[in-house]
């Protein structure tokens, strides 16, 4: 699936999704990535879902976002409330989608001038 959204300057878009890649801008990620809504974005080196630790969540809030949107692959996932402590303790919203949903909705919001991280769990299946 192919986006194109309008932009802003500077600010990180994905630009297309298919299973088990992802493209920030013109550069294809085939493992697990933060997008930052400025920067760049960032090898995260979750395995998988059942891989996730708190210290996963915790990179994340180090990023000081106002919303977190977590792509949790091709189909809908919710990480558990303890793992996502760090972010929750911050009042940092978190939302959980499959991974062509939070793209879209990642774009949207860092379109609109957001300071949202997106992190996508990457595998074969998408």
């Amino acid at each position: 699936m192919k986006f194109q959204p309008d932009t802003l300057a500077g600010v990180n878009v994905i630009t297309r999704q298919e299973p088990g890649r992802l493209f920030v801008g013109t550069t294809a990620w085939t493992q697990s990535v933060i997008v930052p809504w400025r920067g760049p974005a960032l090898s995260w080196d979750a395995a998988g879902f059942d891989a996730l630790t708190a210290a996963h969540f915790e990179r994340l809030a180090e990023l000081e976002p106002e919303v977190v949107i977590f792509g949790s692959g091709a189909r809908l996932r919710f990480a558990p409330p303890a793992l996502l402590r760090s972010l929750i303790d911050r009042r940092i919203g978190v939302e959980s989608m499959d991974t062509a949903a939070a793209s879209r909705t990642y774009n949207v919001l860092a379109n609109e001038g957001r300071t949202v991280v997106a992190a996508f769990l990457l595998d074969a299946s998408g």
